[in-house]
């Protein structure tokens, strides 16, 4: 056979999946689910009577702990390590086999049900990145209660507004959380939300830690130790395959939070199938998702898409840079012989600033490290490139939602590994129809900008609802377009089917009605050499409505004046996209804001250089940042009237 023929045909590979999955649904995600153990079958795959409300595998019955945790250790794999504990804040690692994971979630459970958590009771789980937190997890996840974790640190009133929407019975929290610089304590936090709160939780569980030991309420709060005395390991509780698995409320949520609710049956196919289809990973394999539990990725790639696929899992509490230095990542790689890795583009924009050339790369042995994936922040071709160049390996720019709870698009290394086209998302994600509408509802010309939009039903693992708000979801995510899912994102499908994400619909730019993507323009800054990360945002103009003002971090070790830097980025972005962009001025900052999950406060800095009033997110990383760019916005004329009196 020619090499162009076997070429054409494993190009056939991908297209004949996604389309398989589109025209035939039922029988796709049917098979898939054969991949997961069930206690009772289910009546149908696809129950569409309740549309736009969808469920997956109605009558069947499941328990995600047992196929986490039990079904391998069952299978003779019990020795095997299902989650190394990294922690370079504390100095401790440890390795916990599958079979010493279960005992553990088995007795929490025990616990749980002793303090009288049972099924479709709620848990509010405030915790770090210690192992206790899948632990926790998975103890609800075994006797059937639902579990909303939120960010550890949340601020106090962030976390009682969670509390009165999910109304549980018990919050486990950590004493403290542990920064590369300072100790944050949580319990105060905590008491503080439940004495706001309306709802008050019948027991609190603390994991005191000794770095910041907690006071604790008598009668209310259990040290964790103390609630496991006297507890019996418990079995796993069979649960419909439509009962929900957890709540996540989405990040940056002002009133009340938007509860994304994820069902156990639907949810279990989709990980066990996105680890192997997508991740190209088998069980056994080291994969490392260098996120939080407190955001989807720590649910779906630290906790449940690694177990229930059976592969060890990390659980890192540390930075890419300063814990103790940019080479952070690669030891971690290499000591525990990590085959793939997820993290956000952002975490490599830190690592570029600090380290370039790649210098602490080099001291580290990554013999076994197969591929690197990125998501959660719009990745730049320049970012992708250089770590592609360091790694010597596939970089792949990927793209999901909260609400999605797995990938919508991507490359798919345990199907074929299709071209890598830097600022492309990639392809659809068999299982999703993604369309580009514009405002009026139509599909647009490839290559056309317009809104990301999802045709219904989405597959399985997405989110069915928002807790006890049908309405709300259907007005935030299904009234748009009837028959369609809103994602929120806006970008264009080129002519060969890869989706270009270019931001989110309220960052596009209008200058004098030229819709012009921020996207775009930061795409051609972050391609200067000196630029480590930056942003775009549409600050006020009176005459052209808006214009573009761009914030950049230079790297480490750069020696240009910031003045000609500007005028040399100005120059590039008018050049490349034309005097229409009206782009012409620019700022060098120490810093971006962010939230803690990397993605780039765009609106607030909007908000700032424009004088309005706004809120500082609960996700971000630090406050102090926003004082910074108000600072550095007054050097060219905006945030010229202090808003420091937030709403």
């Amino acid at each position: 056979m020619s090499l162009q023929r076997q070429r054409g045909m494993q190009a056939m590979e991908y297209a004949e999946i996604y389309e398989r999955a589109l025209r035939d649904p039922e029988s796709f995600w049917g098979e898939a689910a054969g991949a997961i153990h069930w206690d009772a079958p289910w009546e149908k795959v696809l129950d569409d009577s309740g549309a736009p409300f969808y469920r997956w595998f109605p009558g069947g019955r499941l328990n995600t702990c047992y196929n986490a945790l039990d079904r391998h250790v069952d299978a003779g794999r019990g020795d095997q390590p299902a989650v190394i504990y990294d922690s370079p804040v504390t100095g401790t690692k440890r390795s916990i086999s599958y079979r010493e994971m279960r005992d553990e979630v088995a007795l929490f459970a025990g616990a749980l049900a002793r303090l009288g958590v049972g099924k479709g009771d709620r848990v509010i789980i405030y915790m770090p990145m210690v192992p206790e937190a899948l632990v926790s997890m998975l103890a609800c996840a075994r006797i059937g209660a639902v579990h909303s974790v939120v960010f550890g640190g949340f601020s106090a009133h962030e976390l009682a507004a969670r509390i009165d929407d999910a109304r549980p019975r018990v919050v486990v929290a950590g004493s403290c959380g542990i920064e590369p610089s300072r100790v944050v304590p949580y319990k105060p936090m905590l008491d503080r939300a439940i004495e706001q709160a309306g709802h008050k939780p019948e027991h609190c569980i603390i994991l005191q830690r000794p770095q910041g030991p907690a006071a604790m309420v008598p009668g209310r709060d259990l040290e964790w130790s103390e609630a496991l005395v006297g507890a019996e390991p418990e079995e796993c509780v069979s649960v419909a395959a439509t009962d929900p698995l957890y709540i996540l409320y989405t990040s940056g949520t002002t009133g009340r939070p938007k509860g994304v609710v994820r069902d156990n049956g639907g949810h279990a196919v989709a990980l066990k199938w996105s680890m192997e289809h997508v991740y190209g990973v088998k069980p056994g394999e080291v994969y490392w998702a260098a996120s939080d539990v407190g955001w989807v990725v720590g649910h779906s790639y630290i906790v449940y898409g690694p177990l229930l696929h059976g592969c060890t899992t990390i659980v890192y509490e540390g930075k890419p840079v300063g814990t103790p230095d940019p080479g952070a990542f690669w030891r971690v790689i290499a000591e525990h012989g990590v085959s793939v890795m997820f993290t956000a583009p952002t975490a490599f924009r830190a690592i570029k600033k600090e380290d370039p050339r790649g210098e602490y790369l080099a001291r580290h042995d990554l013999t076994g490290f197969r591929a690197l994936f990125l998501a959660g922040e719009r990745c730049d071709p320049d970012t992708l490139n250089w770590a592609a160049a360091m790694l010597e390996r596939p970089v792949i720019d990927h793209w999901w939602q909260t609400e999605t709870g797995w990938a919508i698009a991507g490359n798919f290394l345990g199907i074929e590994r299709l071209p890598v086209k830097p600022g492309s998302a990639g392809r659809p994600v068999p299982g999703y129809d993604v369309r580009i509408l514009d405002d009026q509802g139509d599909e647009v010309a490839a290559g056309a900008m317009g809104r990301i939009m999802l045709r219904l039903p989405m597959p399985p693992g997405c989110l069915l609802t928002l807790w006890n708000n049908d309405r709300r979801f259907r007005e935030s995510y299904l009234d748009h377009v009837p028959g369609y899912y809103l994602t929120g994102d806006s970008g264009y499908l080129d002519e060969d089917g890869n989706l270009y994400v270019m931001g989110r619909i309220d960052d596009t730019i209008n200058v004098a009605g030229h819709r012009l993507s921020s996207g775009a323009m930061e795409e051609i800054l972050a391609a200067h050499p000196a630029v480590a990360e930056c942003a775009v945002i549409a600050v006020a103009d009176d005459l052209k409505g808006s214009l573009p003002l761009g914030l950049v971090v230079v790297k480490s070790g750069v020696t240009q004046e910031p003045e000609a830097l500007c005028r040399e980025l100005v120059a590039k972005v008018r050049d490349e996209i034309g005097p229409v962009a009206a782009f012409r001025k620019v700022v060098v900052v120490d810093r971006l804001p962010k939230t803690r999950s990397g993605k780039i406060l765009r609106g607030v800095m909007r908000r700032i250089a424009d004088n309005e009033a706004y809120q500082t997110p609960a996700t971000i990383d630090d406050p102090a940042i926003l004082d910074e760019i108000r600072a550095r916005l007054r050097t060219i004329g905006y945030a010229t009237v202090s808003t420091d009196g937030e709403v």
